[in-house]
Parts: C-alpha cells; structure tokens; sequence
C-alpha cells in the first residue's frame, strides 16, 4: 500500500516537472507572467523551467518578418490615380513590449503600412513614385518606424513593388518618352551636321590652297563610282575650263594681256568704232523723225478733202480721174 503511495508520488512529481520544462529555440525568446505579472527576467534558448499552474510563458520569434503590404490605391499631389504596392521587412527587438503593450504586433504593424503607404502617395508627384523611390522608401520606412518602436518593433526594411497606372496615363508616358527621343535624335544630327560642315570648310580651304589636291579628289570619286557595277559614265570637267569661258564672257572682243599697254593701231581702230557708232546712230533717229513729220501734213490734207469748201478740190480729182 505503501509503495503504491509512493509510486504515485514520483509520477505526479514527474508529471509536474515535465509540465515545467520548456525548450526556447534559438530565434525565440520566452516572456513570463506568474499569476499575470509580467517576469522581467526574459527566457533564453534552451531548456528552461516554469512553475506549472503559476507562471504562463509566450515565446516571441526574433526572426526578420517578411510582410506584403497590399496594394493602395490612391491620387498623387499631381492628381494622377495610381495604385501602389510595397513589402515590409521588420523584426522584434524588445519581446515583453511586443506582447504587453499591443495585442497583435503583426496585425498592427500592417495596418500601420497600408496607412502609410496611402499617406506617402498623396504626398507624392508621380515622377517620383517612378523615378526616385529611394527618397519614398525611406520616408515610408520612417514612417512606419515611429509608432513600432513603442510596440518593441524595429522596421528593417520597407520598399515600393509595383506601380500601376491606368491604360491612358500609359499611353501618354509612351509618347512622351517618343518625342523626347526624336527630340534627342534630331540635335545629334544637327550636330553632325555641324561637325560635317566645319570639316567640309576645312577640306576647301585646303583645296583652295592646293589646287591639286581637288584633282585627286575628282579622281577618288570617279574610282568610287567606278568600283560599283552600274551603268553611270563620269566625265570629269575641269572646272578651271568653265572659269576660263566665264573670264572671256566678261571681255571685250579682242582683251588685251594683262600687265600689257594697248598699242596705237587698237587706240585707233576703238576710236574709229565709236565713231561709225555715233553716226549709224544719229542716222536712225533721222530716219524715225521723218515719218513722223510727214504724218500730220497727211493727216490735214485729208481733213481738208473732207470739208465743204474742198469741194473742187474734190471735183478735179475725179476729172483728173476720168
């Protein structure tokens, strides 16, 4: 009877031991109520003891929590409606303040992401949520940090995903980027062009100074167009002939040399051209004056014809006339 006493005893004294030893893991941490009060001593990895009935223990995992904010959607300061995305990564540093002063610090700190985020898009332009989400990240991740430092949470890490624009915001991005390109596209032509025509210049001074060096190129052009399988004849012209044709445009019949004197025969024979000129010339205006003083005498003869006083005149034509 006795020994059954016993033996109960050493496995109610086995069962209570057992029910006091916890195993922590590495990553976690235990906090421990007796009768409701909070323990300030924290439970380390490994084994640990609790009194059974008395002290209650939650662990706390330490490890990075990886948490998907959901997408927001929102107007930027520039009216634009987007919706945004992010992920928050955080981790616990203060166990007994996670557990004792909120009541779910995973549901809190998402809570607190997703007003943020919302906040941080209408703060925004929308040339930053595409172009400088390094500025935004931080600011979020400040955000989000400033009321989780009470909870025992520190935010590691807080970044942007995804930015989603609607179709016809798209389409104007695109041709945006479009013009820019063709703007960018057509100033490196001018400048080519630019950079071309100072070369250009160059080469024809040097030609200008080199007479012979355009010859050469004349002659590389033909071996150019040569070089294809075409059907172009070239005939290269030179193009001091067609200065020569224009010099000689420009003289007198019979030009003299330069650096030369005219002699007394071309003295004379100039002279006497201008005179014959002169003379042709007053022979044609005497030529045209007289038709032109013939022709009122004509005219007041006729008139005379016709008036009554003319008749004889009249009659002796028409017997001069029979």
């Amino acid at each position: 009877m006795l020994i059954d006493l016993l033996i109960a005893i050493i496995v109610l004294g086995v069962l209570f031991v057992a029910a006091g030893v916890k195993v922590i893991k590495q990553y976690e941490r235990g906090v421990v109520f007796r009768f409701g009060r909070l323990q300030e001593l924290t439970r380390g990895p490994g084994l640990t003891m609790i009194i059974p009935a008395v002290d209650r223990m939650r662990k706390v995992n330490l490890q990075i929590v990886t948490m998907p904010v959901p997408a927001q959607e929102g107007i930027t300061r520039d009216n634009v409606t987007v919706r945004v995305d992010a992920v928050v990564y955080f981790k616990v540093e203060d166990p007994a303040r996670a557990i004792v002063n909120v009541e779910d610090y995973l549901f809190a700190v998402g809570q607190v992401a997703q007003t943020s985020l919302r906040s941080i898009i209408g703060k925004s332009d929308l040339d930053d949520l595409l172009s400088n989400r390094e500025r935004l990240n931080q600011g979020l991740e400040l955000m989000i940090d400033s009321p989780a430092l009470g909870w025992g949470v520190h935010i590691d890490r807080v970044e942007i995903k995804d930015v989603s624009l609607p179709e016809s915001m798209k389409r104007s991005i695109a041709r945006q980027a479009e013009a820019e390109r063709e703007r960018r596209s057509r100033v490196i032509s001018a400048d080519g062009e630019f950079q071309a025509s100072r070369k250009l210049a160059d080469a024809a001074h040097v030609m200008a100074d080199t007479p012979a060096a355009l010859q050469l190129r004349l002659l590389e052009t033909v071996v150019e167009v040569a070089a294809e399988k075409n059907s172009t004849l070239v005939l290269p012209f030179p193009v001091e002939l067609l200065q020569f044709v224009d010099t000689a445009k420009r003289g007198s019949g019979a030009p003299t040399r330069e650096g030369e004197a005219p002699s007394a025969a071309e003295v004379a024979e100039a002279e006497q051209a201008a005179e014959l000129t002169e003379a042709e010339r007053q022979a044609a205006e005497l030529d045209e004056a007289e038709p032109k003083a013939e022709l009122p005498r004509q005219r007041e003869a006729a008139a005379d014809g016709r008036r009554p006083g003319g008749a004889e005149g009249g009659d002796e034509s028409m017997l001069g006339i029979a």
